[in-house]
Formats: C-alpha cells, structure tokens, sequence
C-alpha cells in the first residue's frame, strides 16, 4: 500500500471482485455483530433536491465494523430509468483506521443493490415458512434483479416467481432474462405467495392485510407500499436497526411511530416492533413460532453491511492488483 495514494476501484473492478465475496455471509456477520452491539451506526445525512420537475436524493451514512471505518454516499432519481440510466449511483469510501484517511473509493450501487438482496435472503432464511415454492417480487428494476441473483439458488423448491410492475416494458425486460410470471396487478402476485419482496419507488401505499395468505412474509425493501394495517395486523414485525427506521421521516414505519401507533422492541404505547435482524441472528431475540403467522420485514439499510462487503472487495483487490492508484 503507497501512502501517497488512494485505491479507486470501478464499477468493473468491484463487479470482478464480488465474484469471489459471500455477500449473504457477510451481511449476516455484520447484522449479527449490530445485534451484540459491536459496531458503530450514525444517523444517516439526507439531501432532498429538485430538478426540472424531478424529485432527487443523496444519502451519506458513516459506520464502522471490524475495526474498519467508511462512508456510502448513494444518490437516486426515479426518473433515471427514463433516460438509459441507473435510477441509483455511489460511493463506497473505506478509511484507514490509524490515521482517518481515505484508504480505498470505489463504486457503491453494486455492492448497496447487493446489500439489500442480501438483507432479504438473511430475513427469507431466519422467518420464511419452507419450503417456500412462490415468490412475488412488486417492482421489476436492478433491486429486483439483485434479489433474483441471491434468493433463488436459496430456495431449491421455488417453482413460481411471481412479478408485476407499473411499467410492464419493465417486467417484459426482466423476463426475457429470468423465469418469471408478469401480473396484471401488485394483488394478483402477492396473493399466494409465501415471500413478497416490494422494490418500488411507490409514494402511496396500496398493500391490504387480507391480500398476505397465512405464513406470508413481507419484505418491505420500498418506502410506502404497504399500508399502515399491514404493519398494526402483522403477528410479527422486524427491523434491521429500530433507531434509524423510527427517525426516518420518509417511510410509513417511522411516521406510524411518530403518531404514536409503533413502538420500539422494549417500548409501551403502540404495536411493539418485535425486534432487529441482528438479534435473531445472534440469539436475543424470537423469530416465527407459528407457520401461520404473517410476518413483516422492514428494513432501513445500514452503512455497515455495505463496508462489510466493500471490505472483501478492497481485499481481493488488492491481492489480485485491481483498480487503480490515484495520487492524493
């Protein structure tokens, strides 16, 4: 490592060395040392902006895990698709944990679409009813792709995947890759299904409680699609941080909590959370006691899954002389 210099890794260097990281396995490690409280999660920072009529936003969120501090800055436009682009683009930033410099930047959107895959395949295996033989997936973009890649190697007994998107040009696309059954309705592909998995941009919530077949399990990736019941209804309820979903002002979990109708794990005054994925994993908490129960899963996304990964792909780039060194 020259002192003098920064890694910088590209979309192509990072895809190349994804190739040879157990992303699951990872994420699972971080959320499990979240839930013994051996990692650090700031607040997220939220820039909001308007353009030309188009609505844009830049996360930037810090955390430190095994040591190793960083910083993911994602940013989005829901408009991207429109114009041949991603509708999310970042950074992944590794520091050097002596001195606090920048170690490593490399290209963020794989590693955070992978990330939120993961998330899902962690909750499918920790609370889904098996075997689990249907699958919904409501929204057909690179998120739902993601979670392609990840979630059907694990389910060797899935026979149908069941999709539906807005924009049907979208799902035609994803099926001309994959095995899937394009819906005429989000109602049509839940109904049934044993994992739902929303990867929307939807502002408005449109998911009923009485459209999840008992042992259903919801894993609500999205904002705002299901509605406030399925949250109240639901026999169990999981975040992957409680902090952080109840200071989001931008998902319907964190303004449930602010009129008072959700509460924290250890809290009165509302229908409790049951708890984070990290203490599933590491034993504190309960998952499913009845393969009937409806289980939700709403996850905010935290910066120490994505260094958890980025921390493999800076490893194997480094011993496979990826990337390219830029001078300070």
């Amino acid at each position: 490592m020259n002192p003098d210099t920064i890694l910088y890794l590209s979309g192509s260097d990072v895809a190349s060395a994804l190739d040879h990281v157990d992303v699951v396995g990872a994420v699972a490690d971080a959320l499990a040392a979240h839930g013994r409280g051996e990692t650090i999660l700031p607040a997220e920072a939220y820039l909001g902006w308007e353009h030309d009529g188009e609505t844009l936003r830049s996360l930037a969120m810090p955390g430190s895990i095994d040591s190793v501090p960083g910083l993911k800055i994602i940013n989005a436009n829901p408009a991207n698709p429109n114009r041949g682009l991603l509708r999310a683009s970042g950074l992944t930033v590794l520091f050097e944990p002596a001195s606090g410099r920048p170690l490593c930047v490399m290209e963020g959107a794989r590693i955070s679409c992978l990330r939120t895959a993961a998330v899902t395949a962690i909750a499918t295996d920790l609370l889904a009813t098996a075997p689990v033989e249907r699958l919904a997936l409501i929204g057909t973009g690179a998120l739902a792709r993601c979670h392609l890649r990840l979630l059907a190697p694990r389910l060797p007994r899935l026979r149908e995947i069941c999709v539906y998107d807005l924009d049907r040009q979208r799902a035609t696309g994803l099926a001309a890759d994959h095995s899937v059954t394009i819906c005429d309705s989000a109602e049509q592909a839940i109904r049934g299904a044993q994992v739902i998995v929303t990867v929307t941009t939807a502002t408005t919530g449109y998911i009923r409680y009485d459209w999840l077949r008992p042992g259903a399990l919801l894993v609500n990736v999205s904002l705002d699609d299901p509605l406030p019941e399925v949250f109240l209804r639901a026999h169990r309820l999981y975040v992957d941080d409680w902090s952080l979903v109840a200071a989001d002002e931008r998902g319907v979990l964190g303004r449930l909590h602010r009129r008072g109708t959700v509460c924290g794990p250890d809290d009165h005054g509302g229908r409790a959370v049951d708890g984070e994925l990290g203490q599933l994993l590491a034993g504190s908490r309960q998952g499913r006691s009845h393969p009937d129960e409806i289980i939700v899963v709403n996850p905010f996304g935290l910066a120490i899954e994505d260094l958890a990964i980025a921390k493999h792909v800076y490893r194997h780039a480094t011993g496979s002389r990826l990337g390219t060194q830029l001078n300070r």
